[in-house]
Formats: structure tokens, sequence, C-alpha cells
């Protein structure tokens, strides 16, 4: 670990020098690290050597932002690999780990949707989320896609042309719904098909959101000829309907360009001065068949530490020209971080041959190697400046322009929102960070809190909590919000250790420590994600509850709380027994308004699966000798306490672990 009185790399020539003589000139990664030894910077290289002393150059044509880290640089690291290629994969999983702040890091933006085939399960779903989890690795993600009504309307004509599986869940527990008699479905819930007939089908659905709709029509004209002199007219006709749809998905997408045979993405962005807004077309046959967007954050200029403000003093003035070449390699940086991002999760089969850029990318020879190798082909990485492809990358660009326009009148609506509230509650600094808690219940029964978080004014789900209240006194036909609250509040902030350890924060509750949170004194402490606002859903009672706890632990002085009453959506501060003067349509009261649906929503939500749960099980609790177990083997069967209640006791000894005196017991509770 380097010594904090260690000079700057820049400053200590011969450190430097000795430094460069040990890197090898070989494909690898290397990494930038400051006094502190954190990472400052994460690159990679054909040859490592030559590449580390470019940053240090005189004559090095270095962006602000390059320039300000390596005047910060104390101690340089790397990892030499066997290829190109796997130095590209590595160094994507070192950033992703570690997050250094120079480097350009795409931001999860959760308005872009995709489209998910879980591959993982027997009979694959279909469907559109905004989440992209990180579950089995069999399941594919297709997108993220910018026009959320086209995937919506692409999806829906799917359903039509293939027959696929329509519900989550059966309607019926011993034949198949109206769905599977006019053609929409295969009878996946009886299994009326195979697995491996259904995955064929899935396959064919793939192959759209892969960009190959043609291929596929190239596939399915054979298979109507043939069916059709199989006098088999039935499945003819049913294909030439599948071919009709998959033409009109298509029709009207045509794009002009000299030769259509060839599959390309285009990739360009717009930015500001913190965010940069990129689209992708994927562009087959001549044909648009996906618009892709992404966000990437643009690392500001951060603090320098005391012994660096001498540093700052370098010259980084530049001549136009020079500013308009550093702003495109820093450019050409993000394009490179989201190509390479975006076809790391896709099939070899959906890397198109041709890739055209708006600037150029630092390591766009790597990338290629890479791409040409899990395509099996060449991948051209190209910079248009003329003709058709350069008026293809100018579309692109105005739309990434018009998406980036909409962006900023989103933040500017939030900013608005946070300022007005600050000015209301008369807070020093916009609450960027903003906590809205709320109880759900009914009458005391299945009692249940939530913890939302809005950053910048808009929801971060991530940091979404759920709680169930463990105070043995609220339970069915007692409850107590002002005691529920207390208890959720204090757990908050007393389990801010057991959260940085990896927990999270009572999330369905499997976490249970009430005596070991009991034992923690309340003493005044740093908290980790501290937030700048917490709004308690209610109103002087429910406040004042939480004050309370948070006087208890010191915090009060270090937490702003407020309250916001449902009736009038009237804001109560602690001690105030009044309502702010305030109007319901300011900005303000309309983003704390946000904050109150959302817990409330997120509560009552969780209730519901609670309370659905509960009731399944109470029925079968009275059975003798039925345990939990077995109750979850009798529901996965048979899907519902009604479907098991009409079932025979034969029916019912065909489930694993029960037996035919045990089904006997179960038919004769249900039918006394």
């Amino acid at each position: 670990m380097p010594s904090t009185k260690t000079l700057p790399l820049v400053k200590d020539s011969e450190r430097l020098e000795s430094r460069l003589k040990e890197i090898p000139a070989v494909p690898g990664v290397y990494l930038m690290r400051d006094e502190s030894d954190r990472i400052l910077y994460i690159g990679k290289s054909k040859k490592l050597r030559n590449r580390v002393r470019s940053y240090f150059r005189e004559s090095q044509n270095l962006s602000p932002r390059i320039a300000m880290m390596v005047q910060q640089v104390r101690e340089i690291e790397f990892i030499a690999t066997d290829t190109e290629a796997e130095a590209l994969a590595l160094e994507a999983n070192l950033v992703k780990q570690h997050q250094p702040y120079f480097n350009v890091l795409l931001k999860d933006d959760k308005k872009y949707p995709y489209l998910c085939i879980t591959w993982s399960e027997e009979y694959p779903r279909i469907f559109i989320t905004r989440k992209r989890r990180a579950g089995s690795a069999k399941d594919r993600y297709y997108g993220p896609y910018v026009d959320t009504g086209a995937l919506r309307s692409t999806l829906h004509l799917i359903k039509r042309i293939f027959p696929l599986r329509q519900r989550p869940q059966p309607l019926f527990k011993d034949r198949p719904c109206l769905n599977y008699d006019i053609g929409r479905c295969v009878g996946v819930c009886q299994g009326l098909t195979s697995p491996e007939e259904y995955h064929k089908i899935i396959q064919k659905v793939a192959m759209i959101f892969q960009g190959r709709t043609q291929e596929l029509l190239d596939i399915l004209e054979p298979q109507m000829e043939e069916a059709a002199e199989d006098l088999n007219f039935e499945t003819a006709a049913r294909i030439r309907d599948q071919i009709k749809g998959l033409q009109s998905l298509s029709a009207g997408q045509k794009v002009s360009l000299p030769d259509d045979t060839v599959s390309r993405d285009a990739i360009a962005l717009a930015a500001d001065t913190q965010h940069a807004c990129v689209q992708l077309f994927q562009i087959r046959a001549g044909q648009l068949v996906g618009r892709l967007g992404f966000m990437a954050e643009i690392p500001s200029q951060p603090p320098l530490a005391k012994g660096d403000q001498e540093l700052s003093q370098l010259s980084l003035s530049s001549s136009p020209g020079q500013e308009a070449e550093r702003g495109g390699v820093e450019a050409g940086a993000i394009l490179q971080r989201v190509l390479e991002e975006h076809y790391q999760n896709v099939e070899s089969v959906e890397i198109p041959s041709e890739i055209s850029v708006q600037y150029e990318l630092p390591e766009a020879e790597i990338l290629a190697d890479w791409l040409s190798n899990r395509k099996g082909r060449k991948v051209t990485i190209l910079t248009p400046q003329r003709q058709t492809k350069a008026e293809l990358i100018e579309m692109v660009e105005r739309n990434a322009e018009y998406e980036l326009a909409r962006m900023q009148r989103l933040s500017d609506r939030n900013s608005q929102a946070m300022e007005d509230l600050a000015e209301i509650l008369d807070l020093p600094e916009v609450p960027r960070r903003i906590e809205g808690y709320d109880i759900s219940h009914i009458q005391g029964s299945d009692a249940v809190a939530s913890r939302v978080v809005f950053i910048d004014g808009l929801p971060a789900n991530q940091h979404y909590r759920h709680y169930k209240i463990k105070n043995p006194e609220i339970k069915s036909g007692h409850s107590d919000d002002f005691a529920s609250l207390a208890e959720v509040i204090g757990r908050r902030f007393r389990m801010k250790d057991a959260e940085e350890r990896g927990n999270k924060d009572d999330q369905f509750s499997d976490l249970e420590k009430p005596q070991e949170l009991s034992n923690l004194s309340p003493v005044s402490h740093t908290i980790s994600d501290k937030p700048d606002l917490i709004m308690i859903d209610g109103g002087k009672g429910q406040l004042s509850a939480v004050v309370a706890v948070l006087r208890e632990m010191n915090l009060l002085e270090e937490l702003r709380v407020v309250s916001l009453a449902k009736q009038r959506e009237e804001i109560f501060l602690p001690g105030e027994s009044l309502p702010l003067p305030t109007n319901s349509e300011q900005p303000g009261v309309q983003l704390l308004r946000r904050v109150r649906d959302e817990a409330h929503r997120f509560a009552v939500s969780f209730h519901r699966d609670r309370r659905s749960e509960r009731m399944k099980r109470s029925r079968l609790d009275e059975i003798p000798g039925l345990g939990h177990h077995r109750q979850k083997q009798l529901l996965a069967h048979f899907r519902s306490i009604d479907y098991l209640r009409l079932a025979t006791p034969e029916q019912l000894a065909e489930v694993s672990g029960i037996g035919p005196r045990l089904a006997q017991q179960i038919y004769d509770y249900f039918h006394p």
C-alpha cells in the first residue's frame, strides 16, 4: 500500500520510469490508484506498457477528466492476460466490481424495459420487465427498448401469431381454458404439449427479438409448402397466418441502405455535463428491428486533496479544435463501454457483421477481434463520414438528442420539486434522498410496514424494504400504528451495521434479531445512506411516535422528519401543533405525495401477500399430521385450496409424502 507521503508519479519521474519498465508489453488490464489506495481508473490494452506510458507523455492530448486523474496517480498495478479478449472481459468484471470514479459507468435506468424469456423453466414464460435480475444464467433478456409501446404491441401480436402460454396460473384444474380451444395456447397448464415441442415454439419467438425475422420466414415458408403438399391444409393455413403476421411486424420499417443484405448496428449519443443518452439501432436485411437505449454517467471533477491542489493549476487550456477532439475521445469511450456491456449479454447470432459508430472507439481493434471470435466471422467497426451510412448515424444521434431533452425536462421538474420542498421545510440543502414509511394491516392482523426511497426525485427500487411488525401486542383485533412506526424506525437505524454486512433490512423478516436489537444502546452514530428527509404517512400522532424513538437514539438533531396527513395533504413538523401553510399543488408537496403514495402501495401489496399466504395455510393447519412441508407439496400440486378440496383420496395420495391414510384424513376434513 503506498505511503501517504508518496509523490504523484507525474512529479516523481524516476519512480515513474522504473514502474513503467516493470510493466510488460503484453495484453492485460491496468489499475490506477491514488494516495489512499483507492482505484481511480481501470483500463485494458493490447500492449500494457505502451498504453500506460501514453498517459504520462506531455504531448498526449488527454481530456480534462483523464488529465485530472493522472495528476492523482500514486501507484499502477497490472494483470497480464493471454489474449486481448481476456483483457476485455477482465476489465468489464473489474469495473463492475470496483466502480472506479473516472471510468465511464452505465446507469441502471429503470424507464427502459427489457423482454425476458425464462429458459430456465420447463415451459418458458415471455414477459416485459424493467428489472434485469441476476437469476438463472439460462434466462435471456432482450433490450433495453426505448419504445415501450412498440414493444408491447409486438409482444401482443406475437401472442396472436404463436400458440403461447397465456396465463401464469391455470384457470381450471382438469381442463384447459378457452385460449386452448381457439388456438392461442397449446395447453401448457394441463401438459398437453411436451417441453421439447414448446421450446421449439419459443425458439421461433426468440428469433424475432434477435433480429432474425427474415431467417424465420425462410424456415416457415418451406414448412407451409410441405404441409400443403401432404394435404395437411389446417397446418399449412396456420403457418400461412404466422408468415403474414411476421410480415406485418416489419412492415414500414424499411431503412434505405446501399447493401440491405448486411446486418449492422448503428450507435450514437447526445450528452450534457452529467449524463449521456445512447441509442443503438439494430438493422437487419435493411429493416429497423430494434431501438435500444442506454444511460451513462459522466464523472465530474472531484474535489482534490490539499496536496493535489497545486497540480490542478496545470494548464488544461487548448484550442477549439483540441477541445472538439477531446470531446470525441470522451464520447468514444462512452460508446465503447456501451458496446462492450451490450454484446456481453447477447448470443453470438445477434452480433452484426458491421457496427457503425458516431466517434472512433479508443479500443476498437480489441472489441472487433473479440466480437469476431464470438461470432465466428469478421465483425467490422467503422466511423462513416459521408453518404447513406453517415446519414444513418445522424438519424440515431437525432433520436438520442430527443431522449436527452426528455430526460432533462424530467430532471428539471424533479429539481424544481426538491428545491420547493427544501424551501417549504427550511432545509439547508435540497433533499436528494427521501425515505417514506407506511403501515398496513386489517384491524391489527398481518401488520407490515414499508420503506421506499426516492433519490433525486425518482423511486430507487433497489433500496425499498419490507418489515413484518414483531410487536406481540399488535395482533388481530388490536392495532397500534404509533408503536408500529416507532418499531420500524428503530429497526431501520439500529440495523445499519447489519445492512452494511449484506442483510436486507428485515425483508420478509427472516432476520430474527429482536433481542440483539434491544441490547444496542441508544447512542449517537454515523448513519450509512443517511436520508436527507424522512416522511411518515400520517398526522401528528404518528410523527410524535417517530420523534420519540429518534430522540431516544440521539438522532433527532441528525435526521429531518415530517409527516403527511392524507385527508387534507397537511405537512406536520416535530413540535408544531399546526400544519405548515402549503398549497397541495406546489411541486414540493406533490413530491411528498408521490413518496407517500408509493410507500402506501408497497406496504399494501406486501400485506396482501402475507394475508393471502395465511389464508391458504389456515385451513390446512387444522388437519392433524399435515406439517408445513406437506402443505407446500399439496399446494404446489393442486395450485389452490379449491382444487385440493375437490380431489378424491386417490388423487390426494398421488402427492409425494401423502400416503393413503393421510389422504383419507384430508378428504374427510373437507367432506365431514
